[in-house]
């Protein structure tokens, strides 16, 4: 019960702030999931010995968020100077020891890995439209509801089971007709230029991208011997466990959305 209700309200806040929220508001909001994120991966990376300098790492972040989400004349200036900062940093925090490079690589992931996806999340808002995201998010949505439940029900054979071993082909089929489902019912009316055959694709491609995006944060937890990246969403885990699969998803419907135009 706690999962539903939980689940059911930040379904709803995040739909309420996508529609209605003005693009400032709407990247703020962004800014702090990108914090949020980064902090969970900096205690997943140092749960397998890697430190990550916390403020640095989440900072670079937002930086570059900001940067992509909001261009303007300061938008390349913030994110060369948000890299120099971090390397900086790394260099004078740091005494000659083999986990350096993995330290100072670790810091600079969450900006490609968290920042990049969530901030192209704003530019498919702003450049597309509230529907274009909106329906990205439900093809998700959708797709997560049917794996669990289709492979809850009929689940036999093991999709990755050393990454995520409750994953299953079956629980993945269905994904895939549901995702596609709601790709293509609600695209013909959302993405009304966009022919029904390539919204099959495009829900295809974006059902793919979830499941990729799934697995690898699977992989970061099992790396950190973790099942949620925090408890910080009462029967979901973190921040990071519930925006996992758009880290994939996005940049690849930001792509095919700039193909089809």
């Amino acid at each position: 019960m706690t999962r539903f209700v939980s689940g059911l309200v930040m379904i709803a806040a995040f739909a309420g702030v996508l529609w209605y929220a003005p693009p400032w508001l709407f990247l703020v909001v962004i800014e702090i999931l990108v914090v949020a994120a980064v902090l969970e991966y900096a205690g997943l990376m140092e749960r397998t010995g890697v430190p990550v300098p916390r403020p640095l790492a989440a900072a670079a972040a937002v930086v570059i968020c900001a940067g992509i989400a909001w261009p303007g004349p300061y938008a390349v200036p913030g994110l060369a100077a948000a890299v120099v900062v971090v390397l900086l940093a790394a260099l004078t925090a740091s005494e000659p020891d083999p986990r350096v490079p993995a330290a100072v690589a670790a810091a600079l992931f969450p900006s490609l890995y968290i920042a990049v996806p969530l901030a192209l999340a704003a530019v498919v808002r702003t450049d597309h439209g509230r529907e274009a995201l909106l329906l990205c998010v439900l093809v998700v949505l959708a797709s997560d509801t049917a794996q669990y439940y289709t492979g809850t029900l009929f689940g036999r054979h093991r999709l990755a089971p050393s990454v995520s071993p409750k994953k299953s082909v079956e629980g993945a089929a269905g994904g895939f007709v549901a995702g596609v489902a709601i790709a293509a019912g609600l695209g013909r009316l959302w993405l009304p230029a966009v022919p029904v055959p390539r919204l099959v694709a495009i829900g295809i491609v974006l059902v793919g991208l979830g499941i990729a995006g799934d697995l690898f944060e699977s992989l970061l937890k099992r790396s950190a011997n973790v099942k949620d990246s925090s408890a910080l969403i009462p029967g979901h885990g973190g921040v990071l466990d519930r925006i996992d699969a758009y880290l994939f998803v996005i940049p690849g419907y930001y792509l095919v959305l700039r193909l089809a135009a």
